[in-house]
């Protein structure tokens, strides 16, 4: 009996000792991330369990993201997507405000405000092509950023698109808004007024429009996919798939 109980004892300190060094091995290799060894575990254990696996995560997110951002484009795509939002509409920059004051003042008003339309105009045209840029991005997205965006804020992924989409965008998008506010003289008007204005005052303004505009419209694209992500996130409504649900619904 004695030796039976020392047996058992010695076979139990070997499993216990086997399975503390396989969870050692899982930790080790998610780097301590309990999130990532519990979708292991799930996966190695066959889990039914509610937990998401890696693989829902990252598709649940790239669901979203497409969704969202598509959505941006096609309603900022449109005459007034811009124009008519005030939360993204592009006025006069703070510098110029000044000279805007002046020039309304001295019955020049019309002219600012067919400049301020055609900035937004420009804006909306530029948006036509945005979509193609934010797929590449969320194509590549991996588990690392996957996990990120979804224990991150409100803007997590917003935040992600911004960081691997604003170079492309900027060329993209600069050359289309050139195009579309040359047609109305835009630039040229922009640029003798200011280049004048700006021999008398104190504060220059800026007389590069096309880069006021474009910088101007990727925050209002940004600040749109940010509304979007948020809807996704808190609103069941706008969850329009099981896999969104299940990813977001949780949250």
């Amino acid at each position: 009996m004695k030796k039976f109980t020392i047996v058992t004892l010695s076979l139990l300190i070997i499993v216990a000792g086997q399975a503390q060094g396989i969870l050692g091995k899982l930790n080790k290799a998610v780097k301590g991330d309990s999130s990532k060894t519990g979708s292991i575990l799930n996966k190695a254990l066959g889990s039914k369990g509610s937990s998401l696996s890696n693989d829902e995560i990252i598709r649940g997110l790239k669901e979203a993201l497409t969704i969202g951002t598509d959505s941006s484009a096609k309603r900022l795509n449109k005459a007034d997507g811009f124009f008519a939002n005030a939360a993204i509409k592009i006025l006069m920059p703070e510098e110029a405000k000044k000279a805007e004051k002046t020039l309304r003042s001295v019955g020049m008003g019309s002219l600012v405000d067919k400049a301020i339309l055609s900035m937004n105009r420009a804006a909306e045209d530029a948006a036509g092509g945005i979509s193609a840029i934010f797929w590449d991005a969320i194509k590549g997205m991996t588990l690392t950023d996957g996990l990120s965006i979804l224990r991150g804020g409100d803007f997590a992924a917003t935040d992600y698109l911004k960081k691997n989409t604003t170079t492309q965008l900027t060329e993209k998008m600069r050359p289309v808004i050139e195009a579309s506010l040359a047609k109305v003289n835009a630039t040229s008007y922009w640029k003798d007024v200011f280049t004048a204005y700006n021999k008398f005052s104190k504060t220059s303004v800026n007389t590069d429009l096309s880069a006021y505009v474009t910088e101007r419209s990727m925050s209002g694209i940004f600040y749109s996919v940010g509304q979007e992500e948020q809807k996704i996130r808190k609103d069941p409504a706008a969850q329009v798939t099981g896999l969104l649900k299940k990813v977001f619904g949780g949250k």
